[in-house]
């Protein structure tokens, strides 16, 4: 049995200007829990029967849609609006629209599964509620979670309670299980899921001799559930418990798109191996806490002067301090610091949520241009970048200062009350009309509504506060470009 360190922290180090590139990081363990880590061994060479990938060029691999389904090729959720989804005709996204004056209707595949693997895409309205159900029986959940702290087995990536309408009222529903943590996105956002099912098995009698089995669910690229034993069919369930059945998507509690539809057959499940070598060591942030160390931004790409900043909204971000980038924000668990401090180390620390990259490369947050088409500058030379540490407000939240163009930048990011994302004030002590700023570099960015944008491929929102100069979006090298003039001042949001 290997051990799990929890350290939650005392990571508020102010630190002088001059030391920068020391690790002043300071820590106290609070609690040592003991666990057992498993790892999933995918026998690739027994396990794939068949793969099928749904389309989406018309709904033939479902059975009898209701008129709620439809495809498109774009669909766009309102932020603050209630339920409401605007689809743009054409293939490739199965969209539903249900409200509670239309409810929709449940979708069935044709196909019949036993133990399957699903992996798809889905993107919720606000407030919305829909579920996969495997074998049209075993709901995990789908709902609008976005910045909840404690989720319940009735909120995103839960399995759903099953239920005995003969119990008390407040026992009706029973055996429902949790996430781990709260993975989700914002509305409007696209999610990822991978589910990995173990079928219930029957003998010739029609006798159930096993329970079905949640092998795994990873939600976001965390993993929320392992191992979970299904005694029986949850909530809703289409009928009685039997070897295979269809996939089911819920259509009648809210507007729901979904995407990249992957269904595998599996003939045989993957293995759970105690694997040996290092206990992990997470570092919790039940208060705001810090951590200095490397950040692998992508494979390959390394940011080493970082900062990470969690607190107990359970919301978290990595800072760049050589380029006063924005690194990555997450929703979830704070910091697993495993290969930063087991044995010798190699100096990286991980996020323990869900990531939303905001680069794929520390680069200059600030350039000098002539104009706003002008090339950004590829590195500090010449700029006279000179990184000054950070300073704390009363809520010991950073604020990161550095010095660039012959002013001094102050850099003040801060996780939002509600958890849904960050706020950031960029503040300039010496002017200059030809700053600018980098606010995203992405394959695509659009505009929902004013001030307001929709970041590579709908990872992440970013909105601009009241008042702040008209953005330019620009194409460079086959990607977009987003850079406003600063001022002053400038006040925007990342919402993910």
């Amino acid at each position: 049995m290997s051990s799990k360190h929890l350290l939650n922290g005392n990571f508020k180090t102010q630190f002088d200007p001059n030391e920068v590139g020391t690790n002043e990081t300071k820590y106290m363990i609070r609690n040592v829990s003991k666990t057992g880590f498993t790892a999933m061994l995918w026998l690739c060479g027994t396990m794939l029967a068949y793969g099928q990938r749904i389309e989406l060029k018309d709904l033939s691999a479902f059975r009898n849609p209701g008129n709620s389904w439809s495809l498109a090729e774009n669909v766009v959720a309102d932020l603050n609006g209630e339920n409401v989804l605007k689809a743009t005709k054409g293939e490739g996204i199965l969209v539903n629209q249900s409200s509670a004056k239309k409810a929709g209707s449940d979708l069935f595949t044709v196909n019949e599964y036993g133990n399957v693997a699903v992996e798809l895409d889905y993107l919720t309205t606000k407030g919305a509620n829909s579920g996969i159900y495997l074998q049209g029986n075993y709901e995990i959940q789908i709902d609008d979670a976005w910045g909840l702290r404690n989720a319940t087995s009735s909120n995103n990536g839960g399995i759903y309670q099953r239920w005995d309408d003969s119990k008390p009222e407040a026992e009706k529903g029973f055996g429902g299980v949790a996430p781990r943590q709260n993975a989700s996105k914002a509305p409007g956002l696209w999610q990822h899921i991978k589910i990995v099912f173990q079928a219930p098995k029957f003998d010739a009698s029609g006798k159930k001799t096993q329970n079905a089995k949640v092998i795994s669910v990873v939600l976001n690229g965390v993993t929320i559930h392992e191992n979970v034993e299904l005694f029986g069919a949850t909530r809703g369930a289409a009928g009685a418990e039997k070897a295979t059945g269809p996939l089911r998507l819920q259509g009648d509690h809210g507007s729901v798109a979904f995407r990249n539809i992957v269904i595998t057959a599996l003939s045989d499940i993957p293995k759970s191996d105690q694997r040996g070598g290092a206990d992990p060591i997470y570092i919790e942030a039940a208060s705001n806490n810090m951590i200095r160390s490397f950040v692998d931004v992508q494979p390959g790409v390394r940011s080493v002067h970082a900062i990470s900043v969690g607190g107990p909204e359970k919301t978290a971000y990595s800072y760049d301090l050589d380029n006063g980038t924005l690194l990555q924000g997450w929703h979830g668990d704070f910091i697993d610091a495993t290969p930063m401090w087991d044995g010798r180390g190699n100096g990286t620390s991980r996020a323990l949520g869900s990531v939303t990259r905001f680069t794929q490369k520390p680069v200059l947050a600030i350039s000098k241009l002539a104009n706003a088409q002008d090339k950004w500058v590829a590195d500090t030379a010449g700029t006279g970048f000179r990184t000054r540490g950070y300073v704390l407000d009363k809520q010991e939240r950073p604020a990161f200062k550095y010095n660039i163009y012959g002013t001094t930048v102050t850099d003040a990011v801060k996780v939002m009350e509600n958890g849904q994302g960050l706020t950031r004030e960029i503040t300039i002590d010496n002017a200059s009309k030809d700053l600018y700023f980098l606010l995203a570099t992405a394959s695509n960015i659009e505009e929902v509504s004013k001030g307001l944008y929709l970041v590579d491929d709908k990872s992440y929102y970013i909105q601009l506060a009241d008042g702040t100069a008209k953005p330019v979006i620009r194409d460079v090298n086959g990607k977009k470009e987003m850079v406003v003039a600063i001022g002053s001042k400038l006040n925007y949001t990342i919402l993910f």
